[in-house]
């Protein structure tokens, strides 16, 4: 794909750190042939105006071909993300990270491309042709985004809610202990929790059972029987990217294509309740530990 030559024109100014954008570091001539030799560019400054002699180098780049026709090609995404490296703005209280980042995604929002940041801190380039569904984002330079166009869900116009859980299991009164084992490790860490039969916004149970793993961070999935409706459900919350946690009274009942996965056992008494409220806690709680230290470090 093509980036716009208007954002060309503002990528080159913010490279070379010009007026208009000051809140990027300043590049001399043999800074702006660093910048590009440290992303693997043999790209020399000939002595040209800066800003008119990056742009010339941009729009080579931009002249390659993709592998994707909805992001550009990798020695292009590389110059963007080193744009905006953490690191450039370290030691210098009159630059601006974070308003660099926004100038940035600012030029390239006319080309349907957005700046996403990584749970280390760097960044990566997405399309905004699609919708991010997933609760991780986990690549390390690009990600093609996939749009969603399922013929027996309806995409819902919601947005993923961090505090919400999901619980799939069988419905069937035998389940009451485990499910009220469930919420009661909610209930104690503030977060919401549903099963579908606790909603009705559509005329069919499966859109309702879709829309609640859709907007769920975390999927509890009980394979206790080899419920088929289960297996079904747990295939939905692993294409949509979310913290899928298996729980099963007997861990046989785990189909094979999943038992890699570390599951949480459970026998259906009291103590079973009590101790598998015991192990979701830990877990949901070190998954809520991680994303505080992610959040801290950003």
């Amino acid at each position: 794909m093509i980036i716009s030559q208007s954002a060309i024109l503002k990528l080159s100014e913010m490279i070379c750190g010009n007026e208009s954008f000051k809140h990027f570091p300043y590049r001399s001539s043999s800074q702006l042939t660093k910048f590009f030799i440290d992303n693997d560019l043999e790209f020399i400054h000939d002595g040209s105006t800066r800003h008119m002699w990056v742009q010339t180098v941009l729009n080579t780049l931009n002249d390659k071909s993709s592998d994707d026709d909805n992001i550009p090609n990798k020695d292009l995404i590389k110059v963007l993300i080193s744009l905006v490296n953490p690191d450039y703005f370290l030691f210098d209280d009159n630059l601006d990270h974070v308003k660099a980042v926004d100038d940035v995604n600012k030029a390239l929002k006319s080309s349907k491309l957005v700046l996403k940041e990584k749970s280390d801190g760097q960044f990566f380039i997405v399309s905004t042709t699609g919708q991010f569904i997933s609760t991780v984002i986990s690549e390390v330079e690009a990600i093609k985004q996939i749009t969603f166009s399922p013929a027996v869900f309806k995409i819902p116009n919601k947005t993923v809610n961090s505090k919400l859980i999901s619980v799939m299991m069988p419905f069937n009164p035998a389940f009451k202990g485990t499910y009220d084992a469930i919420k009661r490790v909610a209930d104690h860490l503030q977060l919401d929790c549903l099963r579908a039969d606790d909603i009705w916004e559509n005329s069919t149970i499966i859109q309702d059972i879709f829309d609640l793993i859709f907007c769920s961070k975390i999927v509890i999935v009980d394979f206790s029987d080899r419920n088929p409706n289960v297996m079904y459900e747990t295939g939905i919350a692993h294409t949509l990217g979310k913290i899928v946690i298996p729980i099963a009274q007997n861990l046989g009942d785990i189909p094979s294509d999943l038992v890699h996965h570390r599951a949480l056992k459970y026998l259906p008494n009291p103590d079973g309740y009590r101790e598998l409220s015991n192990n979701l806690f830990k877990r949901i709680k070190s998954i809520i530990d991680d994303d505080q230290r992610v959040s801290h470090k950003k």
